[in-house]
């Protein structure tokens, strides 16, 4: 089933000389529960597409629908966002770190701290809520950064390049968590990342978009035996190769 949906998106920034086309006729469907990936060359629009399906402002031309219903105030709530940076505040603990989205929708108080600890141990940082973001690395940070957004229990995961400022095994641990808890919550998730090994090894569709201006240039299925394994496995297998060679050939020859 189509969960959500971008029909023929458009996308301009203006100033007072010139209007720049950054995305052209955007037109493509994701399922519900489904993890997949945009990458592309740099311009080519990635995090503004992700900008404005998150609602943070309108594309130029077109819509955004979440389960058959267009964007809007009521329905922002359905969607999360993970940025490259963690920005939990530092003169807060952890648990108020993880709640405080739960705070700005006036949800039930009672229930913050059960939320805060059970979403904690999931992502395996247990007993650490009356903890300062400073005491915790850049990896269980994002961590927490990971617990906060699904604290709101959205239905649309947007990650935008999160995992870009941690060190290798930092990010390939966080890759296998997203995934695994992802899963567990059936959550919608999409990824904008430079890291094609990255898409390739926690999606289960590659989306390609080529530049100036930005265009859906190419779909790629990743195989089911891929699909069925952890991101760290995926990139063990046999069939890995292959698909990478791909797809890097097709992002090469957009220049």
């Amino acid at each position: 089933m189509d969960f959500l949906q971008l029909e023929n998106i458009h996308h301009s920034y203006f100033s007072s000389k010139e209007a720049k086309e950054v995305l052209y006729d955007i037109n493509l469907s994701i399922r519900e529960g489904e993890f997949v990936s945009f990458i592309g060359p740099s311009g080519c629009g990635k995090t503004t597409l992700l900008s404005i399906i998150a609602g943070l402002f309108p594309a130029t031309e077109g819509k955004i629908l979440i389960d058959g219903e267009e964007i809007a105030e009521h329905n922002k709530s359905l969607i999360g966002y993970m940025l490259q940076q963690d920005y939990l505040f530092p003169w807060k603990t952890i648990e108020d770190n993880v709640t405080i989205g739960l705070k700005l929708t006036d949800r039930q108080n009672k229930t913050h701290k059960v939320t805060a600890n059970a979403l904690l141990q999931e992502v395996g940082l247990p007993n650490v809520g009356r903890y300062y973001p400073r005491e915790l690395s850049g990896g269980m940070r994002q961590r927490v950064a990971l617990a906060r957004t699904l604290a709101v229990n959205p239905k649309i995961l947007l990650l935008d390049e999160p995992f870009s400022a941690l060190d290798y095994q930092s990010k390939l641990k966080l890759e296998d968590l997203v995934v695994e808890t992802l899963k567990t919550y059936h959550k919608t998730a999409v990824l904008v990342t430079h890291d094609i090994g990255e898409a390739i090894a926690m999606s289960e569709r590659v989306f390609l978009f080529s530049a100036n201006p930005g265009k859906l240039h190419k779909v790629f299925d990743i195989p089911k035996e891929l699909q069925g394994l952890s991101p760290f496995d995926a990139r063990q297998h046999p069939s890995y190769g292959g698909v990478f060679q791909s797809i890097w050939k097709e992002l090469e020859s957009l220049g």
